[in-house]
Formats: C-alpha cells, sequence, structure tokens
C-alpha cells in the first residue's frame, strides 16, 4: 500500500481534538483517521513540559507502530507548545501543531490587532502564540488568560449546563477592558463551548478556532505533498481511542460528531507506557 494510503494521526489531551477531526473529515472525507484522547492522564495544562513531551511521545510512537500513520496532527495546544520540536526531530512523519495555524488565522482576522487568548496554563505559560503573532504582527497586542475550568466542563460533560455558561461568562468578564476584536480559542475543548463564549463576549469580537485552522493548514499540507488517498476501492475509517472510560467519550463524540461510522476503543496505559 503506498504510503498516501495510510491514516491521519491524531493526539489531544482527551475530548477536545475531536473539534479537530470533525473539520478535517468535513475538509478531506476519503481520508482515515486514527486518534487518541489521552483522557486518563487529563489535563495537561498544569502538567510540567516533561510530562507532556513524554504523554506525547507515547501517543505519537503507538500511532507511527501500530497504524502506519503518514502524518501526526497534534490536537491539543500544551502538547504543541511542549512536544511539538521534539516530535518534528524525532518521527519521519511530517507532524503539525495547532498553535501556528491559530496564531496565523487570529492575525488574519484581527483589525486592531488587539487579540485575546484563552488556553490552558501551559499553553500560555509557553508563550508559543505572543510569539508567533509577535512575529507575524509585531504591532498586534495579546491579552491571555488560562482557563483550565473551561477544560473540565467539556471532559465531564458539562459543556451545554446552565452552569458551564455562567462561568465562561463571568471568566471572558475580564476582557471587558481590553478592546479585542479576536479571540483565540487556544484549546482544542473550547469549540464546543462556543455558544457560550459568543454570547459573553463582546458582538463585535471574532472567535478563532485554532482546531479548524490547523484542519485547513493538514489539508493544505498533504495536497501540496501528493499525500492525499486516491484509492476508490475503500471508504474513509475513523478509529477513536481513549484511555479513560470509552462510555464518557463516546457519548461525547457522538453528541459533537453526529451520526457516523466511528470505531470506539479503550487504550490501556499500560499499552503506551511500555512502548
Amino acid at each position: 500500500m503506498e504510503k498516501r494510503e495510510n491514516a491521519i494521526g491524531m493526539m489531544d489531551s482527551g475530548i477536545g481534538g475531536l473539534t479537530v477531526l470533525k473539520a478535517t473529515k468535513a475538509l478531506l472525507p476519503d481520508e482515515s483517521i486514527v486518534f487518541v484522547g489521552d483522557n486518563a492522564r487529563n489535563p495537561y495544562g498544569p502538567k510540567s513540559p516533561d510530562e507532556v513531551i513524554d504523554y506525547s511521545r507515547q501517543i505519537a510512537h503507538f500511532l507511527v507502530k501500530k497504524h502506519q500513520i503518514k502524518v501526526l496532527a497534534i490536537a491539543c495546544n500544551t502538547a504543541t507548545a511542549c512536544a511539538l520540536p521534539v516530535l518534528q526531530d524525532e518521527l519521519d512523519i511530517p507532524v503539525i501543531g495547532v498553535i501556528d495555524s491559530g496564531a496565523k488565522a487570529a492575525v488574519d482576522t484581527t483589525l486592531s490587532g488587539r487579540i485575546g487568548l484563552i488556553a490552558t496554563e501551559g499553553t500560555v505559560k509557553s508563550g508559543r502564540y505572543q510569539e508567533e503573532i509577535g512575529a507575524l504582527l509585531p504591532t498586534a497586542k495579546v491579552f491571555a488568560q488560562a482557563e483550565p475550568d473551561f477544560v473540565q466542563l467539556v471532559e465531564k460533560n458539562r459543556y451545554q449546563s446552565d452552569e458551564a455558561k455562567a462561568a465562561v461568562k463571568a471568566h471572558l468578564k475580564r476582557f471587558e477592558n481590553d478592546q479585542i476584536d479576536t479571540l483565540i480559542l487556544g484549546c482544542t475543548h473550547f469549540p464546543l463551548l462556543t455558544p457560550a463564549i459568543q454570547s459573553a463576549v463582546a458582538d463585535g469580537v471574532q472567535l478563532v478556532d485554532a482546531g479548524k485552522a490547523t484542519a485547513k493548514d493538514l489539508a493544505d499540507y498533504l495536497k501540496q505533498q501528493d499525500l492525499l488517498s486516491k484509492s476508490k476501492e475503500k471508504s474513509a475509517t475513523y478509529q477513536l481511542y481513549t484511555t479513560g472510560p470509552v462510555a464518557t467519550f463516546e457519548t461525547i463524540a457522538n453528541n459533537w460528531l453526529g451520526q457516523g461510522d466511528f470505531q470506539y476503543r479503550h487504550l490501556p496505559l499500560t499499552t503506551l507506557e511500555n512502548k
């Protein structure tokens, strides 16, 4: 089988990366995808960079060895901030992260150069978004704040609750005086909270979904490198692994992805840690 017929690999700290999977599936309906959500070790945001690199390396090696993926999309901002250069150096396949794509999309969107960022603690502390935006638009001002509670609202399937709406409104009130016109959803969990987030910020604030921007960049890259599947004999498959409870993962995934031929499996941490 030619390399172009291999699957796309995706990894995230949990459920959030499914926002990237959904966008990629829409853009590239003929491509098979293998996804790993590390729900058992979520959240990545408060963990040390070394821990995040270790977890990311384990998942990447599983996807390469078990599924012979042709490209790896790190559908997690924290893992991108910590592990992208390491995995790009270690793996013999292309590795794409969400931060470059999100920064470019924010710069293309803003009119005032005043950009808000909500992300995990690890992503905010890394300064990667601030650096990428500054390189693209030196006059930009970035107002960043960590929102670890938002991740847990999604992971615990409470993102559509009144509690979630109230929490988002209270947290994003801090941006009122910053006069931002663009807000980066710098964690792939956050698009599931889009209605609450948009309601909480001024009408003129444009939301930038870093995961959706990554899916577009991934599609463009595969086209440029002639890595798109050309098989007319097989349908795309979607294998979704979680290191946590499958039932919760599947419930949220079905709500977000809709009906489809998705295969859900448990991935024991011992399988990853023994790689």
